[in-house]
């Protein structure tokens, strides 16, 4: 069957892991949202990180396809245990490769890359709240 969908994926979207909502507000979780308009994928991803800078807990919600959810739900079991570093350096085609993603589904994978990045980005951004208004000014 041409169609069928890598047991991986099947196994992440029956199973998804880490799915639901860290507090926003708080200082120490990033928040990621993310979209790609052409399919209708929508992907929230945050990030939990202790002081020593290490990621402690991910969690998703995603509007989407079978391969969005895995490719989020893979994300987050990826980024937990890392530094915000050692997770910005998770690339799409890793992601891809986990999967057996199919060509056509690589933008699943791009836009947990990019969830990964925004969240981390967010969460950067509330460590030094100042950074953007002086860049701002400069």
């Amino acid at each position: 069957v041409g169609d069928a969908m890598p047991w991986q994926v099947v196994d992440h979207y029956e199973n998804p892991r880490n799915v639901g909502s860290l507090d926003r507000k708080a200082k120490n979780v990033g928040t990621g949202l993310v979209g790609a308009p052409a399919c209708g994928d929508v992907m929230k991803l945050q990030v939990e990180v202790d002081e020593n800078g290490k990621i402690i807990d991910a969690r998703f919600k995603t509007f989407g396809c079978g391969s969005a959810i895995a490719s989020s739900s893979l994300a987050t079991e990826w980024v937990k245990g890392k530094t915000v570093d050692e997770a910005l350096k998770i690339k799409n085609t890793d992601i891809a490769k986990e999967l057996c993603l199919p060509p056509v589904k690589l933008h699943c994978s791009m836009l947990a890359e990019d969830a990964i990045k925004a969240a981390l980005a967010d969460y950067k951004l509330k460590q030094d709240p100042n950074k953007e208004e002086s860049e701002k000014k400069a």
